[in-house]
């Protein structure tokens, strides 16, 4: 009857004579002095905008940061970039050529992969692909070089001028400026020159000069004659001997009041700087005067 008489009260759904009757309660001063209190008692105002904007902030700061691994990115773009480097530079490295050369006044030995051998002269270079050489059988020449072709085996070799093409032989071959010669000692060359191609047997010679293809005497010789330390020529022009002397002997040399066209036949030394000058000036009929590091060749009727 109290908990029907209570709720009835608080929503004030008494009637006066069930009113009368719950005053009478010893229940019903404990109950007004509650509601009195709870009169007294006020909600804290809300603002619902406040709140949520505060909701927001307070989980944008509690919720867990991603962090973004731009680091490692980093790291695997430079290892990629490394890795290309590498692979290119492997390539590069297996596609270069072996590279031999001389100084002036110098000779050298070179050892081909099919072990046949070079004797290159002074101021002389040679290049070869040793990693390809079973692909690509090329040398390219500048300067002069003696070949010996180990039996059996083959290869071209490349000059500005021409190619020659071997099988199993000796020749020597020099390219120099304007000067093309091609001298075949054993077996047989094929020579390729201006768009023709000629074969040469051995103890003979191909020479063109400035272009000008020459008829050329037989040789008895089994090696050029530079092999053994000196310089031979044939109805050469002066200019291409001087020059060969300037090589071996590593000297400036010049000449005044020379026609330098003239043909020269003879052999100088190379290892003695006097004979080879008496030498050239003889036949030539010119003087010269040998200085410290260079040679003057001038004609005997100059001042």
């Amino acid at each position: 009857m109290q908990e029907n008489y209570l709720a009835k009260w608080l929503n004030n759904e008494l009637s006066e004579e069930e009113l009368a009757a719950f005053k009478k309660s010893a229940e019903y001063a404990s109950y007004q002095r509650i509601l009195e209190a709870s009169d007294k008692m006020q909600a804290p105002g809300f603002d619902v905008d406040q709140a949520w904007n505060t909701l927001r902030e307070r989980t944008s700061q509690e919720a867990p940061k991603v962090i973004t691994l731009r680091p490692f990115k980093q790291f695997l773009r430079v290892a990629a970039v490394v890795a290309v480097l590498l692979a290119g530079s492997y390539f590069y490295v297996n596609s270069l050529n072996e590279s031999f050369s001389t100084e002036l006044a110098e000779r050298t030995e070179i050892t081909l992969p099919d072990s046949s051998e070079i004797i290159l002269n002074a101021g002389s270079k040679v290049s070869f692909s040793e990693k390809k050489w079973n692909e690509k059988r090329n040398v390219k020449l500048e300067g002069e070089a003696f070949f010996k072709v180990a039996k059996g085996k083959t290869f071209t070799v490349s000059t500005d001028n021409g190619t020659v093409t071997v099988l199993g032989t000796q020749f020597n071959v020099e390219n120099r400026n304007g000067f093309f010669e091609v001298t075949c000692y054993e077996g047989l060359v094929s020579v390729s020159y201006q768009g023709t191609e000629k074969k040469l047997p051995a103890g003979t010679s191909f020479v063109a000069i400035n272009g000008n293809v020459r008829n050329t005497d037989g040789i008895s010789n089994a090696h050029p004659s530079w092999v053994n330390n000196e310089s031979s020529f044939e109805s050469i022009p002066l200019k291409y001997v001087l020059a060969e002397l300037e090589r071996q002997f590593d000297i400036e040399v010049m000449a005044e009041n020379v026609d330098t066209d003239q043909l020269f036949t003879g052999t100088f030394s190379n290892t003695d700087i006097n004979l080879a000058l008496e030498s050239i000036s003889v036949p030539s009929q010119i003087s010269y005067k040998l200085g410290k590091d260079n040679v003057l060749f001038y004609a005997e009727n100059a001042p």
